[in-house]
């Protein structure tokens, strides 16, 4: 697997430069992966998804659905993309900190 440098620190991702260990991630690390999205600042629109994303995935293992992910934070699809405009499954996961999801977010 590849690393690359966040914060003085060497972290491995996989070849679409997603964290392998979601446990190393913190809010430091996710505003250091934000411009990497083309998300120029995080605001408390763009932590509202991130951390329902990562509660979801430390609950259940997987990164949550999209039409449970517009539900349960009342952004819709567009309002999303408007956030991250590389899309919730590269831009909102990566930058929450989780693994590639497998399916759709």
């Amino acid at each position: 697997m590849p690393f690359i440098e966040l914060l003085g620190k060497q972290v491995e991702v996989d070849e679409d430069g997603f964290i392998q260990d979601p446990e190393i991630w913190n809010k430091e690390l996710a505003e250091a992966l934000a411009p990497m999205e083309e998300v120029k600042q995080m605001t408390d629109d763009h932590w509202k998804v991130v951390m329902y994303i990562r509660d979801y995935y430390l609950r259940t293992g997987v990164a949550p659905m999209i039409r449970k992910l517009c539900k349960d934070t009342g952004f819709n699809l567009k309002q999303i993309y408007e956030l991250f405009p590389t899309g919730p499954a590269k831009g909102a996961c990566k930058i929450a900190g989780l693994p590639k999801p497998t399916g759709c977010v």
